[in-house]
């Protein structure tokens, strides 16, 4: 560990750079496959706005708990279905996998195709750990 430091100590430009680049990648990510909500932004975006909730896990997954109405298309198919979504272009779409941190090129996708998407904080593991409802089948 205390080559680490040294080494940061030594070339704290190349650091600094290399940070900046990081940083800046990050930024980018998120700017283009949308915004962050919380799961109460999610809960009231579901109310007032109807928003459309996309979850993009495999089926086992979705089948295991998911949210009320939410519409099951995985990631490796949604290429292929996006049509099922043109009906909705006019409402924000929800993005929801395991964890939240998936649905980044699933939200690029869909934006790039003029949807306007947000991705759940924390996915499902968050809002199960809040005891959110989930549907079992």
């Amino acid at each position: 560990m205390e080559q680490v430091f040294d080494f940061i100590n030594n070339n704290w430009v190349l650091v600094s750079i290399w940070g900046a680049f990081l940083a800046a990648f990050l930024w980018d990510n998120n700017q283009r496959s949308g915004a962050s909500v919380s799961t109460a932004q999610a809960t009231q975006m579901i109310n007032k706005q109807n928003a459309v909730v996309l979850d993009i896990r495999d089926k086992k997954e979705y089948d295991a708990g998911h949210l009320v109405n939410a519409i099951n298309i995985p990631y490796a198919s949604l290429a292929d279905r996006m049509v099922e979504l043109d009906t909705s272009k006019e409402h924000p779409i929800i993005l929801v996998c395991k964890s939240g941190q998936s649905v980044g090129m699933a939200g690029k996708a869909l934006k790039q195709k003029g949807f306007q998407t947000f991705r759940l904080t924390g996915g499902m593991l968050e809002w199960t750990n809040q005891n959110l409802p989930v549907v079992t089948k």
